[in-house]
């Protein structure tokens, strides 16, 4: 019979070097499997039970714990070990009341920090593209894969406050100059800074933000940056 799927595991060596796990116990480990998030950015919800929050011993108490639906991941809950947790989800642990929010933080993409429960259903979602729809209508598609239509005018770049689970737009930060940022990836990941300008791309340069961080102010691919507020950041994004 044919393969009809990726495999459920992957081999410790080759996970992603962000991975705070340890690589030399077992062999394998949990792989992410299709969903809001691709699998080069984001944990399985196991590993991150197991490895990264600890409120696991092992899978087999992952696997019991999501059966019984005591985790949620932006205010849904998870059954599968395998589903991606990504950027600015929210974990519950619903029997301690736990909320954990997946940010950028010392020079790593994704970390979870604590938050607090009226933050619970509040999440930064970076819009990837915009397509004209009929009656005078956008669709726009965020970083997490979820899709609106909105008869507002957004830009491609920009960040939306979103209201989960039942979505509705909150807030909306336009990228431009004098707007706060956090970097998303790379050696400068997790560090918060103020827009001085924007550069337009190119054949061969992606189009480039210029972003101050205190003393330094560094040129970064926009790709790589996500608006957070105007003066200070909507929702908690750092420890």
């Amino acid at each position: 019979m044919a393969k009809k799927g990726g495999d459920k595991r992957l081999k410790r060596q080759l996970a992603p070097r962000y991975w705070q796990v340890n690589r030399k116990s077992a062999r394998f480990i949990l792989n992410t499997m299709p969903g809001p998030h691709t699998r080069k950015f984001s944990y399985p919800i196991g590993v991150v039970l197991r490895d990264l929050l600890h409120v696991c011993a092992d899978i087999r108490e992952v696997k019991r714990s999501l059966n019984k639906g005591l985790v949620s991941v932006d205010g849904k809950k998870v059954r599968h070990p395998n589903y991606p947790v990504g950027l600015m989800d929210t974990v519950e642990i619903i029997p301690s009341n736990e909320l954990y929010r997946f940010v950028p933080s010392k020079g790593l993409p994704l970390l979870p920090i604590k938050i607090d429960s009226k933050e619970k259903n509040l999440k930064l979602g970076k819009i990837k593209s915009k397509v004209s729809s009929k009656k005078n209508m956008y669709q726009y598609c965020l970083h997490d894969g979820r899709t609106f239509l909105s008869d507002a005018s957004y830009n491609v770049n920009d960040t939306c406050l979103v209201q989960l689970p039942d979505f509705g737009i909150k807030n909306h930060v336009q990228l431009k100059q004098g707007c706060s940022v956090i970097v998303t990836r790379g050696e400068n990941a997790g560090n918060i800074g103020k827009v001085e300008g924007i550069k337009t791309g190119s054949f061969s340069l992606p189009k480039r933000v210029l972003v101050s961080m205190g003393e330094k102010t560094v040129e970064l691919p926009i790709d790589i940056v996500m608006a957070i507020g105007t003066d200070s950041s909507l929702i908690q994004v750092s420890i």
